[in-house]
C-alpha cells in the first residue's frame, strides 16, 4: 500500500497548497527511532550541546522570513504574531544553552563516607542523566514555540536526549523547514543530524509512543488525543513518562470590589485575552465568575463593546472551526444560558467571537450545565454571575485542573487588610499551576520561575513545559556508591575540574 501524502492546507480557503511529505509507515518510524537511538552518545558533551542549541537559534533567526511566510500560509496566525513567536522560540533555545552551560540541572550531590554515623554512611555520589530518545508531538496552535523547535524539543536536547518529532498536520511545511534548521545546526557543530528526526502521520504518532526505544514523550493537544497516547504509554510492557498538555478552562474570579473599581478595564482586558489568536491559546480565559449587580453589569457592557469590535477570524483548520461552531451551539442551547454576543460562524471560513452568560447557581451541582466547565477551543468565554462568596466556592470546587487561574482584586483588597482575597487565592491554588492576580493568562513568560502545567486534565504530570526546569522531564537520577574515583564521571569527582554547582556533604559549592 502506498504511503498517504501529507498536504499543506490554507485554512483561509480550505484548499491544499502543496504536497509536503508522505505519512511515515510503521517500518519508517522504527528506522527513525533506531537512527536517533544510535546517536544518543553524541549528545553527551555539554559544551557541544550548548553550541548546538545556540546554532539552532541563530539559524532559525536567519530563516525567519521563509519560516514565518510558510507558517502564516498554513495557520493564518498572521506575520506579527508569528514573528513574536519565532523570536520567543530562538530565545528559548538560547536560554536552554545557558542552562546546559551552568550545569545546575545535573543536581550533583556528594556525601563522603562517614563511619561515625549510626548506621555508617558509605560514599554516595548522585547526579542526573538523560533518559534516552524522546518523542515530541507538535502542537497545532504554536507552529514554532510548541512544535518542532519548541520547548519540548529544546529541553529534551538540552538534557542530552535525541528527539523524534511527530509533525502536526496543520503545518507540515513549516515543520519541515524547522527540522531542516535543527539538523543543519547539528551538523554545523559536529553532531549527527539524526539527533533530530521528523515524521508525519497519525499512525506514526501511535507507533512512536509504543516503540521500545522511546524513553519519554511530550505532547501538546486535545484531551482526547493526549489521553489516548498517555494510556498507550502506560500500557507498554515498560511504561514511559508521558508529559501531556491536554486542555484547560483557565478560570477567572472577579471580586465585586474589583468590578466596581475598574469594570471597563477588566471587561476590555477579558475581551482581548479571550479573543487573542482567535481564542486558540492554551491559556485563554474560558470561564469567568463575575458578580451580579451594577458593577458586574458595567463589566459585561464593556466586554460586549470590546468583543463586538473584534473582526471575524480564521481558525487553524476547518475541523477546529466546525468543532467550535458546534460546541458553541450546544452550550448556547442549554436552559438559562444567554448570548449577549453570539459566537459562531462568521463566514464560510471564519468565526466570530462572543460570550455566554448564566447564573452561577446553575453550576453549583452536577447536571447538563457541566458542559460549560469544559474547554471550548476558539474565541468564546463563559461568564457565570455569582451572588455570594459561597457560590464562588461551590463552583470552584467543581472545576477540573487548569494551566492557570486568575483573581482580579480591587486596590483596597490587595494589601490583605480585608478578608476574602487570601481565601480566594487559596481556593484557586489547587486548581492551577500558575495563579495570576490582576492580569490575564495569555502570554507565558519563558522565565526560570515559570510553571506551565497543572492538575489533570491540564497536564498529565506535575512538571512544566516552559522555563528552565522543563529540562527535568527528560532526566533521571543515578547514585554511585563506594565507586573508585577513576571510574566516576568527571562531574562527580572531588576535584570538580568542570566547576559545576553541587552540594558536598550538604554544603553548597559553586
Amino acid at each position: 500500500m502506498a504511503a498517504a501524502p501529507v498536504w499543506s492546507v490554507d485554512p483561509r480557503t480550505g484548499k491544499p497548497r502543496e504536497q509536503v511529505a508522505d505519512e511515515a509507515t510503521a517500518e519508517e518510524v522504527d528506522r527513525a527511532v533506531r537512527r536517533a537511538y544510535a546517536v544518543r552518545s553524541a549528545l553527551a558533551d555539554r559544551t557541544v550541546r550548548a553550541a548546538f542549541l545556540r546554532a539552532a537559534a541563530d539559524l532559525l533567526d536567519a530563516t525567519s522570513e521563509h519560516a514565518i511566510e510558510a507558517a502564516d500560509a498554513e495557520t493564518a496566525l498572521g506575520p506579527v504574531r508569528l514573528t513574536g513567536e519565532l523570536a520567543r522560540t530562538s530565545a528559548q533555545l538560547r536560554a536552554f544553552a545557558e542552562v546546559v552551560d551552568e550545569g545546575a540541572f545535573l543536581d550533583i550531590r556528594i556525601d563522603h563516607a562517614d563511619p561515625k554515623r549510626t548506621p555508617p554512611w558509605p560514599d554516595m555520589r548522585r547526579w542526573k542523566v538523560s533518559l534516552g530518545v524522546v518523542a515530541v508531538y507538535a502542537a497545532s496552535n504554536f507552529p514554532f514555540a510548541f512544535s518542532v523547535p519548541g520547548g519540548d524539543t529544546a529541553s529534551a536536547l538540552a538534557a542530552g536526549c535525541p528527539v523524534v518529532v511527530k509533525a502536526h498536520p496543520d503545518h507540515p511545511a513549516t515543520s519541515e523547514i524547522c527540522a531542516s534548521v535543527l539538523r543543519r545546526a547539528a551538523a554545523q557543530v559536529g553532531l549527527p543530524e539524526d539527533v533530530l528526526i521528523l515524521v508525519h502521520g497519525f499512525e506514526a504518532g501511535v507507533e512512536l509512543v509504543k516503540h521500545p526505544l522511546i524513553s519519554a514523550a511530550g505532547f501538546t493537544g486535545s484531551v482526547r488525543g493526549g489521553r489516548a497516547l498517555f494510556d498507550a504509554a502506560a500500557a507498554r510492557p515498560a511504561p514511559i513518562p508521558f508529559h501531556g498538555e491536554l486542555g484547560s478552562l483557565n478560570p477567572v474570579v472577579i471580586t465585586e470590589a474589583a468590578a466596581a473599581e475598574r469594570s471597563e478595564q477588566i471587561g476590555a482586558g477579558l475581551a482581548g485575552s479571550m479573543t487573542l489568536g482567535e481564542g486558540q491559546f492554551c491559556t485563554k480565559p474560558g470561564f469567568v465568575l463575575a458578580p451580579v449587580g451594577d458593577a458586574g453589569d458595567r463589566l459585561l457592557t464593556a466586554l460586549t463593546t470590546a468583543v463586538s469590535e473584534t473582526e471575524p477570524g480564521v481558525m487553524l483548520d476547518h475541523r477546529m472551526r466546525d468543532a467550535f461552531v458546534g460546541g458553541v451551539e450546544e452550550r448556547a442551547a442549554l436552559p438559562g444560558v444567554d448570548a449577549p454576543i453570539t459566537p459562531g460562524a462568521g463566514g464560510e471560513h471564519t468565526v466570530s467571537a462572543g460570550f455566554l452568560t448564566l447564573p452561577a447557581e446553575l453550576l453549583t451541582s452536577a447536571g447538563e450545565h457541566d458542559l460549560l466547565l469544559e474547554e471550548c477551543f476558539g474565541p468564546v468565554t463563559v461568564v457565570a454571575r455569582y451572588t455570594s462568596s459561597e457560590e464562588i466556592t461551590s463552583v470552584l470546587s467543581r472545576l477540573p485542573g487548569n494551566l492557570t487561574a486568575t483573581l482580579h482584586l480591587a486596590d483596597s483588597e490587595a494589601d490583605g487588610s480585608k478578608p476574602g482575597a487570601a481565601e480566594l487565592l487559596a481556593e484557586l491554588t489547587p486548581l492551577a499551576g500558575r495563579v495570576l492576580v490582576n492580569g490575564w493568562p495569555t502570554g507565558v513568560a519563558v522565565a526560570p520561575a515559570q510553571q506551565h502545567g497543572g492538575p489533570y486534565p491540564a497536564t498529565t504530570s506535575t512538571s512544566t513545559s516552559v522555563g528552565a526546569t522543563a529540562i527535568e522531564r527528560w532526566l533521571r537520577p543515578v547514585s554511585y556508591q563506594s565507586t573508585p574515583a577513576a571510574l566516576l564521571p568527571p562531574e562527580l569527582r572531588d576535584e570538580n575540574a568542570l566547576g559545576l554547582p553541587r552540594r558536598v556533604d550538604d554544603r553548597r559549592e559553586g
